[in-house]
Parts: structure tokens; sequence; C-alpha cells
């Protein structure tokens, strides 16, 4: 049986069969190594981490003792959820979001990775809860991702495309919405994506980049 370890795009837990393309973490273990159930919390600290799914032949076991180890199905899934790119496993990834995210924010200085942490931790949740953005669709960047109308569903916006997300990858398109939406991805990476960083899509994303 797969474990709650899959992130949706508002951040919550669930179990699904998909491996995802990413792998991350919060910052150490928040889950229960013996239930292995969907954890009451959301965290161990503010440190949410976007990883590579393998790094220097390391091994582990995954929702053991050590931290509490997620997968996520693209990078954009995981920047929706609240996480940034990893310093050791992904440098020059985090390098580049952390000289974007300064350029959108319009920083005087470039701050150390814990001060950007503090800055998503205050964007993307109220609590528990997933912290959403009302925004005009018309001024968000491709790699944004919205929750539907009915709040049932999540939608990545990719050129003149809303792309249907699901565990497994993007499954249909739709037109780019107009007006306010509810925004999931934190304002922050909503500055960093702006402003030029490039996250990296679901293989399934392709098959809609024409239409």
């Amino acid at each position: 049986m797969p474990l709650p370890n899959r992130v949706r795009p508002d951040g919550s837990l669930f179990a699904d069969p998909a491996r995802g393309t990413f792998y991350g973490n919060r910052g150490g273990r928040f889950h229960d190594p013996t239930a292995h159930e969907v954890p009451t919390r959301i965290q161990a600290t503010r440190q949410w981490l976007c990883c590579v799914l393998s790094f220097k032949g390391r091994k582990r076991k995954v929702w053991g003792r050590g931290y509490t180890e997620l997968f996520f199905c693209d990078e954009v899934t995981a920047l929706a959820a609240g996480h940034r790119p990893c310093m050791e496993c992904r440098r020059q990834d985090a390098l580049a979001y952390r000289a974007a995210l300064v350029r959108g924010l319009g920083l005087p200085e470039t701050p150390l990775f814990p001060e950007i942490d503090r800055i998503l931790d205050a964007d993307r949740r109220d609590g528990h809860r997933k912290r959403t953005h009302g925004m005009p669709a018309e001024r968000l960047p491709d790699g944004a991702m919205l929750l539907t109308d009915d709040g049932a569903n999540f939608l990545a916006l990719r050129g003149t495309s809303a792309l249907l997300w699901s565990a497994c990858g993007y499954i249909a398109r739709r037109e780019r919405p107009t007006g306010m939406v509810t925004v999931l991805t934190p304002p922050a990476t909503l500055a960093a994506l702006d402003h030029g960083y490039n996250p990296q899509w679901h293989p399934s994303a392709g098959a809609f980049s024409a239409a």
C-alpha cells in the first residue's frame, strides 16, 4: 500500500501509487513511524524543500524514524504547496530561485535561505490551513497554481492554457481564466516565477504545449 506522502498543490498529503518527479521534506519528521497515517502536524520546521529523487547514491527507509519524506508530481506542484528548491541537491536551481525572488520582491539585499523560509511560511499557511490569495488571473505568471471555481480541482497556468492537475500528471486543458481567481502558489514564489525562475514541469504538460 502506498504511504500518504504524496503532496497536493494545496500542501495536503494523500496516498497514491504515482511516484512523482520530485522529492522533498519539511525540515524533519512530523509523521508517526508506527502508524503510517496522514500526520496531524503539517511540518517539523518552516524549511520546506523540493529535492531531486536521487542524490549521491543515498538510500533511505521512507517514513521511518528519520525525516518525513514527501513526493511531488512536479516542481510546479511543490512550489504551489509552499516548498522551494533545496540548496544541497539542487544548488543551481536554489540560487536561481533566490535571485529571481530578490528581483521580484525588490529586496535591497540577498537574504539567507532561512529568511526566505520565513517569508514563504507566512505566505503559505494560516496555522494548519493553506493560505490562499485572491488575484487577477491576467497578472499571474506561468507556473502559478489555482483552485477551480468549485474548489474541487487544481489548475496550473501555462501559456494560453490552464492544465488540470492529477497525481500522475496533467490530464486536460482548459482556457486560461480571466478575472479574480484563488491562487495557491505563495506570492513570494509568484514573484520569482514572474522574474525569471523556470520550474520543472511533469512531462505530461508537453502534450498541451501546442494548444
